[in-house]
């Protein structure tokens, strides 16, 4: 098992979910030979908590991690944690338990970042390896960023080269997915060789800003030119590790590869498609994400290609899924917020979680990217999304149906059904460790 979690990809940013402007062929062929599912969610609109979902199978909001992980002032002035506790459900340490390979390349953003150099190790989690940007501790790649314009790159690592607790290699910004790249193959031939079974987290974090593609993907160095540069050049040193998979017979057979992002764009880079909001708000800019799901020995013929308009999950969701499709399991008394669809990632079924979907927005971001008062929560049910405030206030109600872009206000056309969501997301709410401010 290979995942692949984009930072700050929009939903519209891969060819194949419609960029107009460059194509992702590497990541786009996967989609040919898998499926694309457009009704995909993560579950925070920012970093951290993306993370622990897809991590654990849980609401991130249980572990106090409901923000990006700052230094740690910060977090405390937040109400968080300064990171994962390491019991959390990890998907990892349950796979690694069933006898799997476990290895995290890229980005972490779970602990061990600014001046929080006393989190726990990667590893501790229930990886048996892994190589890290600045938002984690181990061994780790930092980026020397070169605008091109004359002066030396620039150090870029926010504290990181001062924290210790693992090997640090400079490299230049352009090359870091290289070199992760780079580790998880060596790390997925290794496993090969011993004839184990792996999973593999590949985080990459090219297309979050400052973006620093080559010289010659510049473009007219504008937010959007540069963006595409990092883009182009992430589906290409990725395509490297996907033509490794595919041209294995034995990998190409066994391997399932998921593809998504952790939250939304930012304005003026990425593109969130025909959906409202950007990274950091509840619409559905910022929380649905594109999903694409390869896997041709699990993934009948006549199904390859195909694009799963109708199925309603997330990254909770995908935990218990690859447990059971991996055959492995949690102790019997971790409960998990996911639901598992394993036909659904294989094209067998369109059914959807059958759950509601709850979102809270991250404490700082009341106030962003030139909106004065974001919603406090959301909820996505069946066809019907509500967004309000803490208190309930403020009832945007949609029907994302007829109406995927959040543009007209339902609320007082269906009183009832307003009503029912409301009580089930305030309930959800006030169950779980308040926020700070």
């Amino acid at each position: 098992m290979l995942v692949v979690f984009i930072d700050d990809l929009g939903w519209g940013d891969f060819s194949c979910f419609g960029n107009p402007d460059i194509a992702t062929p590497h990541i786009d062929r996967l989609a040919r030979e898998g499926l694309r599912f457009e009704q995909f969610y993560v579950n925070s609109p920012i970093c951290s908590p993306s993370r622990v979902a897809i991590s654990t199978g849980q609401y991130p909001q249980r572990w106090r991690i409901t923000s990006y992980l700052n230094n740690r002032q910060s977090n405390l002035d937040r109400g968080m944690a300064q990171w994962l506790d390491p019991q959390a459900p990890m998907l990892a340490r349950s796979l690694q338990q069933a006898g799997y390979a476990t290895g995290h390349f890229g980005k972490w953003h779970l602990g061990g970042q600014r001046d929080v150099g006393d989190a726990p190790l990667i590893t501790e989690y229930g990886f048996d390896a892994s190589l890290t940007n600045f938002e984690g501790l181990g061994p780790r790649v930092l980026p020397l960023c070169d605008s091109h314009d004359g002066q030396p790159p620039r150090r870029h690592a926010l504290g990181s080269d001062r924290l210790g607790r693992g090997a640090i290699t400079w490299q230049d910004r352009s090359q870091v997915t290289a070199a992760f790249v780079a580790a998880a193959r060596k790390f997925i031939e290794q496993a090969v060789a011993g004839g184990r079974p792996f999973y593999v987290n590949l985080w990459p974090d090219d297309v979050h800003g400052p973006w620093h593609p080559p010289r010659e993907r510049r473009g007219d160095g504008s937010r959007r030119a540069l963006y595409l540069g990092v883009l182009q050049t992430m589906d290409e040193q990725l395509g490297e590790l996907f033509d490794y998979i595919r041209s294995d017979q034995r990998l190409r057979e066994n391997t399932l590869i998921l593809i998504c992002s952790d939250n939304g764009p930012e304005p003026g880079a990425g593109q969130a498609g025909p959906f409202r909001g950007h990274k950091t708000m509840l619409y559905e800019g910022g929380i649905r994400s594109p999903l694409v799901v390869w896997a041709p020995g699990m993934i009948a013929a006549d199904k390859r290609g195909g694009v799963n308009t109708q199925s309603v999950l997330a990254a909770i969701d995908l935990v218990p899924s690859l447990l059971e499709l991996a055959g492995a399991r949690l102790p019997d008394n971790i409960t998990l917020d996911g639901v598992p669809l394993p036909d659904v990632l294989l094209g067998r079924s369109t059914a959807s979680r059958g759950q509601p979907l709850f979102f809270r927005r991250p404490p700082d971001r009341d106030r962003f990217y030139g909106d004065d008062d974001l919603p406090d929560l959301a909820v996505r049910d069946g066809r019907w999304k509500l967004l309000c405030e803490y208190d309930g206030a403020d009832i945007q109600f949609y029907d994302l149906v007829a109406d995927r872009g959040e543009t007209t206000n339902l609320a007082s056309q269906h009183p009832d059904r307003v009503g029912q969501l409301r009580a089930a997301l305030l309930n959800w709410h006030q169950s779980l460790p308040p926020d700070g401010k």
